[in-house]
């Protein structure tokens, strides 16, 4: 964490909108990338609203400035969670396909292989693949443990693989 990002996160403690707004916008694009991972595109950007308000609530309540990325993200991850739990799974026929540059046919397929998953398993990939991160990070980001960081990715590249053969796990 750099500097400017723990006086933010400390004004924000001390009760700083601007800056609580400065620190959304500048984890805004990652917290989204995860969420639209584990929710898909249509629920990303109110799953890391909610989120980002439930950290300004709960602000006071975290003790290490330092590990304020860790912890922003477990809760819109966590709010991810519940609003799959409350939703339920959208048949992917019903979301829009993402706009992209790329080919709009592997993005697809991604799409499809990642609703085939279990939300665990496709924030783990997210965070392996798009992040970047080691097990040891995912899990702090995560609050599980690396073990099962690894069990989650494990399944995840199971059912991806027995996809991509043409059977379903």
């Amino acid at each position: 964490m750099d500097d400017l990002e723990r006086s933010l996160v400390m004004a924000a403690a001390d009760g700083d909108r601007s800056a609580f707004g400065r620190l959304a916008e500048r984890h805004w694009a990652r917290l989204t990338r995860l969420a639209r991972s584990v929710t898909g595109p249509a629920d990303c950007e109110d799953a890391v609203q909610e989120g980002l308000l439930a950290a300004w609530q709960g602000l006071s309540g975290l003790a290490d400035p330092d590990r304020f990325g860790a912890w922003v993200t477990r809760i819109v991850f966590r709010r991810c969670l519940r609003r799959l739990r409350q939703v339920g799974a959208v048949p992917l026929e019903l979301v829009a396909e993402p706009a992209t540059d790329t080919d709009p046919d592997s993005s697809l397929l991604v799409w499809q292989l990642l609703a085939m998953l279990a939300p665990r398993q496709r924030a783990v990939m997210h965070l392996t693949v798009v992040e970047g991160m080691s097990d040891s990070e995912i899990a702090q980001r995560l609050g599980l443990r690396a073990a099962s960081v690894r069990a989650h990715r494990r399944r995840a590249r199971e059912c991806i693989e027995a996809a991509l053969r043409g059977g379903r796990r």
